[in-house]
């Protein structure tokens, strides 16, 4: 499948729906891959960092998680056709994956999240395949013997989807460590969308999602956590990334 991509930033999204994302995994289980969900946060980082910028560009496919990065597209005339996000996507692979007789590993959580998140999952997608879950606590990835027992822990269940929620590049780069020894899997950074499947975490409503407002949700829950972040960092970024797009419009 050919799939045009749109520079954002230091970031080329594909121009994908959430179906053909789905469609493009599903004709290539055996072949494995991995998806970066790329959001405004996620762009930011990787604008200030090389190696990110290396990291990103090995991704198979990268969504556009986030709408300011579909304004972006649009302003600059190269059209996006909707927002992916990996909390929807976590739910979708994996109803391709019980459909397919697929199986799923999930990485990442507080302790009886990812319990939690399968059961959801397996409820809403009868037949799914649950390969393992996993919760590693918060350092872990610091100390090669735990680093090494998680990895292991995934091998060992040899799934065909791996679902990781930790976050912005370190999930990405445990991500990057599987791929090495797992090639043949599919990899998804999907944040928090391991507790939203779990209910213990929700979405914002529909209308929110549409109108870009998601962001805005999840301050008024947690705002100390998030105020620095979305208004000091993000909110300026994702203007200049649109002014930018404006711009590069113009010159065209």
């Amino acid at each position: 499948m050919t799939v045009r991509r749109v520079p954002i930033g230091t970031v080329n999204v594909d121009a994908l729906t959430e179906a053909e994302v789905v469609h493009h995994v599903r004709g290539s289980w055996n072949s494995g891959g991995w998806i970066l969900t790329a959001n405004v946060d996620i762009i930011r980082a990787i604008s200030r960092n090389r190696d990110l910028v290396q990291l990103a560009s090995t991704a198979t496919l990268t969504v556009a998680d986030g709408m300011p990065l579909v304004w972006a597209g649009r302003l600059a005339g190269e059209d996006i056709p909707e927002r992916v996000t990996g909390s929807s996507l976590v739910h979708t692979l994996t109803d391709a994956a019980a459909r397919d007789g697929k199986s799923v590993f999930i990485l990442g959580g507080a302790p009886g999240v990812p319990e939690r998140a399968a059961q959801a999952l397996q409820s809403r997608s009868p037949g799914l395949r649950i390969a393992g879950v996993a919760a590693p606590p918060v350092g872990f990835d610091a100390c090669p013997e735990s680093l090494q027992k998680v990895i292991e822990s995934v091998v060992l269940a040899r799934p065909n989807l791996v679902l990781i929620g930790m976050g912005f590049p370190k999930q990405e780069h445990m991500i990057t460590r599987l791929r090495e020894v797992m090639p043949h899997a599919w990899y998804v950074g999907c944040g928090a969308g391991i507790p939203m499947a779990s209910g213990d975490s929700r979405r914002a409503p529909v209308p929110m999602q549409r109108l870009g407002l998601e962001w805005l949700h999840r301050l008024v829950k947690e705002p100390r956590r998030l105020a620095r972040r979305y208004l000091r960092d993000d909110l300026p970024f994702a203007i200049a990334l649109l002014a930018g797009a404006a711009v590069r419009r113009v010159r065209r």
